[in-house]
């Protein structure tokens, strides 16, 4: 099956997806939303980039229905017969190719004609015939699928650009980071109500600076460790190769001795119109001294060649996740709910622009939990910012919550990041144990502390702390 699946995805290989892309880009509206910011159109040819992909894999299943995978197989097995296996076994195969091929009825005229079946090249020119007929029916099947892809592609695209259009207030000039990262999250179809919400928090960052700063900071901090893991490893992938090989009869290159009758020179036969010379061939074709023509060809044929590849090529795009811990107590409401909305914002965006998975823990007497997606991220998003800050501090709780996460294979090298007003008890000498062991395995914990009543002890638990109140001196303390 993988042979079958591999040899579709080489005949296909016709630009189909390149063409697709080529008249989405094409698209007046698309054009213009694109120009107007590098960032709009580099997260646009990610988006591209990244569907192009997906929609390759998708055309293997194609190539591997019933239909296709039956007549490659047969095909697989025809070119590998010998001229005088394949002459005998014709009429079988086009019974054959009758149930299971478009090929058949010229198969029928090739077979039909006088002179075909029992020519040295006609096996040759059979199979090529037939391959052409198998790569023309894998193309169409898979045009006709990129086109059905296409047309929901375009549905998101022209979603995102209507998105865009609604909330000019949040596009920031001059900052082509901050515009792609609006492109990747406007996929949702928003209320005049939820724009409303989204403009107010935007509006206020833009006026809060050392909240982006913070959530910048964060975000390159993410970065800055590599993965041990990325290193180069071999992998074998099947290869449509030819090979040159004297049964194949695509040309006649000479002659020499043999006992293919197949591939006799018309001469030999004039021992058979003599009784007494009869014995001669007889005895000719035993010692393999008859005069056969010498062909030689090329053969198609699937062949495992092992190459190096980066075994972690995506790195820096898995590395990095973000767990975000908010205190949504009654004690946060005011100045410091918008703050730690605004910067939740910020790093929310950060999360969806760059890949990066990020799971998101809001605490007061009870925990709500939830993990942010691309594909429905503005609305999870919206959620969080409509929801309103009341009942008590847990915080032991939201710290076991996030050690729980960064157990998990998915948020290995994390940045916890706690939004609070540290207005709690420090945890428990269990917890601060288990807080030590994840930072010796390069996870961070961050805070930002939006109170002046602060817990000294409980802060002390964090890598890097910021100090950001309504005083205007925003301070970054690096335990």
């Amino acid at each position: 099956m993988l042979d079958s699946l591999q040899f579709g995805l080489m005949l296909a290989e016709s630009g189909v997806l390149e063409e697709a892309v080529r008249e989405v880009m094409l698209r007046p509206q698309l054009m213009m939303i694109a120009e107007s910011s590098p960032g709009i159109q580099s997260s646009m040819n990610n988006q591209l980039h990244k569907w192009k992909n997906q929609i390759r894999a998708k055309l293997s299943k194609v190539t591997i229905e019933q239909k296709f995978a039956e007549e490659i197989a047969l095909y697989q097995q025809s070119i590998e017969l010998d001229s005088h296996a394949f002459t005998q076994g014709i009429d079988e195969l086009l019974l054959q190719l009758s149930v299971c091929s478009e090929f058949y009825s010229q198969a029928s005229e090739l077979v039909a004609h006088p002179h075909h079946r029992y020519s040295p090249m006609f096996q040759s020119y059979f199979c090529n015939q037939w391959f052409d007929s198998i790569a023309q029916q894998l193309k169409q099947a898979q045009a006709d699928e990129v086109k059905q892809h296409k047309q929901q592609l375009l549905a998101d695209l022209y979603q995102r650009v209507e998105t865009l259009e609604a909330m000019p207030e949040m596009t920031e000039a001059g900052n082509p980071n901050k515009m792609g990262r609006l492109w990747d999250m406007a996929a949702a179809k928003l209320t005049k109500t939820e724009l409303n919400i989204l403009k107010q928090f935007s509006a206020f960052l833009k006026s809060h600076k050392g909240l982006q700063d913070i959530a910048e900071k964060l975000g390159r901090m993410a970065d800055q460790v590599s993965d041990p893991n990325s290193s180069n490893a071999p992998v074998e992938e099947p290869q449509l190769v030819e090979e040159q090989l004297d049964q194949v009869t695509d040309d006649i290159v000479g002659v020499h001795e043999g006992d293919d009758l197949a591939k006799l020179l018309p001469s030999e036969t004039l021992f058979l119109a003599y009784p007494e010379l009869e014995v001669i061939f007889y005895k000719h074709l035993l010692d393999h001294q008859l005069m056969n023509y010498q062909m030689q060809g090329k053969q198609r044929k699937l062949r495992k060649v092992k190459t190096y590849k980066k075994a972690a090529e995506q790195a820096l795009l898995d590395k990095g996740p973000f767990i975000l811990a908010i205190d949504s107590s009654g004690s946060m409401q005011g100045f410091p709910e918008k703050c730690a909305k605004a910067l939740a914002y910020g790093l929310m965006q950060i999360a969806l622009a760059e890949q990066r998975d990020c799971y998101v823990i809001m605490f007061s007497t009870e925990l709500i939990t939830y993990q942010l997606t691309k594909k429905d991220g503005l609305r999870e998003v919206l959620n969080f910012l409509s929801y309103s800050f009341h009942g008590g501090t847990d915080m032991p709780s939201a710290l076991s919550e996030a050690i729980k996460q960064m157990h998990k294979e998915q948020y290995k090298n994390a940045d916890l990041l706690v939004l609070s007003d540290f207005i709690a008890p420090a945890p428990p000498e269990s917890l601060l144990a288990q807080i030590e062991q994840l930072k010796q395995q390069k996870n961070r914990f961050h805070a930002v502390n939006l109170s002046t009543y602060g817990n000294p002890q409980l802060m002390s638990i964090f890598d890097y702390l910021w100090d950001y109140t309504r005083s205007p001196i925003q301070r970054l303390f690096k335990r």
